[in-house]
């Protein structure tokens, strides 16, 4: 067979959907699995569904020689050891100039790392956030490609062609910046969508009392008919409506949430870099929370019940989703951007909004109006189109607060959120109080408000003389 255009490590649901969209636009592809005894089949099985454009190798060398040069390779394997382990067994059987791009969730400074380690070898790597899962992975996911500018050229043109299409038709994908760039904003990407995931879960946990699962859905549709139309609050309202049976699935469905990390690498990532996220912290600390189901039982069983009297305001709950939204978005583009400082990224934010409106988890009409926030403004807040519509969700939001309080129901990122808002909008904060307990108990100095900021002061503040 003639040699490949592109080849793809890792046949799993993603490394599979990957390959076959791309086939589906008349590229060649070669694909390689790891032969074990529990995955055999699965090289045959991909080539029995393929087309003629696709080869199939178990064999690592075989599979490195099926490809066109400067070889261009998708690693689609588990972030971490197992990305090394590939990259280790692959640089002696590739060629100076050849691209290995890193298509799972790694972690930006291992992508960092790989980029130095293969720079010896002259091999160029670049780490790939795709967005989207299976079914964007099939049909168009969003890709954020970080390295090389003139490595990520050599696959600009695949990647576009297999890229979702925003609602001008341009491909959702976008060369992110230098080395880690792309595994970083899809890290965040995560983070963002934690907290998009939980704030719905929020509002279910304040109506779920109340209403029925059919009710919800019914809420949850005509929002998405609004401004708050997103991927997520779409597929909530389905989920809410399957049925299994007489029963809706949902009910059956055991309250432990999982994650794979990348959630709490924003939390980390934000804290490093001094950046607040606290709607997106709350999220991650519900997912570990609701893995404590047992000790929840067991410590339930002390608390009386809480009789509802009174239903909640729709209206006030839709208020204080959209101001939440908002603001948690906004501490997700505070850390890119800052991250992007401090490494010297030049992340255009607009663009990067832009290749988010389409084919990732957290694409939404919201997303679609940041496209051109960010042309005008470097935050989000600075808008002040943006910074009213938050200030006229302060009435709901305190009533959705004082409501869920009363009945103890669950608010982990609608209070987070409130918090934040209520911070960030407050000139006069208690901080003085922390400055001087620091100083008192360990010299750490502090300044004056009626001195240069420049002047730094330590006192006895147990000497009243």
């Amino acid at each position: 067979m003639l040699k490949s255009d592109i080849g793809i490590i890792g046949l799993g649901v993603m490394g599979r959907s990957l390959a076959k969209n791309m086939l589906s636009k008349d590229f060649s592809v070669s694909a390689y699995n790891r032969w074990t005894e529990a995955e055999k089949d699965i090289v045959p099985n991909f080539l029995k569904d393929a087309s003629d454009n696709a080869q199939g190798f178990t064999n690592l060398s075989k599979f490195v020689n099926s490809l066109q040069s400067p070889r261009k390779i998708i690693l689609m394997v588990t972030a971490g050891a197992a990305v090394d382990a590939v990259v280790s067994e692959l640089k002696p059987l590739l060629d100076s100039g050849d691209i290995i791009a890193d298509g799972g969730n790694s972690h930006f400074k291992d992508t960092q790392r790989r980029v130095q380690e293969l720079k010896e070898n002259d091999i160029e790597f670049l780490g790939v956030g795709v967005s989207g899962g299976e079914q964007g992975a099939l049909h168009g996911p969003c890709i954020m490609p970080g390295g090389k500018q003139e490595a990520y050229l050599q696959f600009q043109p695949i990647l576009e062609a297999i890229a979702a299409k925003d609602n001008d038709g341009k491909p959702c994908v976008s060369w992110i910046g230098p080395d880690g760039s792309g595994h970083l904003v899809k890290t965040v990407h995560n983070g963002i969508e934690y907290a998009e995931m939980q704030l719905i879960a929020d509002c279910y946990a304040i109506l779920s009392p109340t209403h029925s699962n059919e009710e919800i859905a019914a809420i949850f549709i005509k929002w998405n008919k609004g401004d708050h139309k997103s991927y997520l609050l779409g597929i909530t309202a389905t989920i809410l409506q399957k049925k299994e049976g007489d029963d809706y699935l949902i009910d059956k469905v055991l309250d432990k949430a999982g994650n794979k990390g990348t959630g709490s690498w924003t939390s980390q990532l934000a804290f490093q870099l001094g950046i607040p996220t606290p709607t997106i912290n709350a999220a991650v600390t519900a997912r570990y929370l609701s893995s404590k189901k047992e000790e929840r039982m067991k410590l339930s069983k002390a608390i009386p019940g809480h009789a509802i009297d009174e239903v909640p305001s729709l209206e006030a709950l839709a208020a204080t989703y959209r101001a939440c939204r908002i603001l948690n978005h906004h501490q997700g583009f505070e850390v890119i951007r800052a991250a992007s400082d401090a490494h010297n990224w030049n992340i255009n934010l607009s663009e990067l909004a832009r290749i988010w409106t389409e084919g990732c988890i957290i694409k939404s009409q919201l997303m679609e109006s940041f496209v051109d926030v960010f042309k005008n403004h470097t935050s989000i807040l600075d808008d002040r189109t943006i910074l009213r519509t938050i200030l006229k969700s302060e009435k709901p939001f305190l009533y959705t607060l004082i409501y869920s309080l009363k009945y103890r129901l669950l608010n982990s990122c609608i209070s987070e959120s409130y918090n934040y808002y209520a911070f960030i909008t407050t000139a006069q904060s208690s901080a003085h109080i922390i400055q001087a307990q620091r100083d008192e108990f360990g010299a750490h100095t502090y300044r004056r408000n009626d001195r240069p900021e420049n002047e730094s002061f330590t006192t006895n503040w147990t000497n009243n003389g």
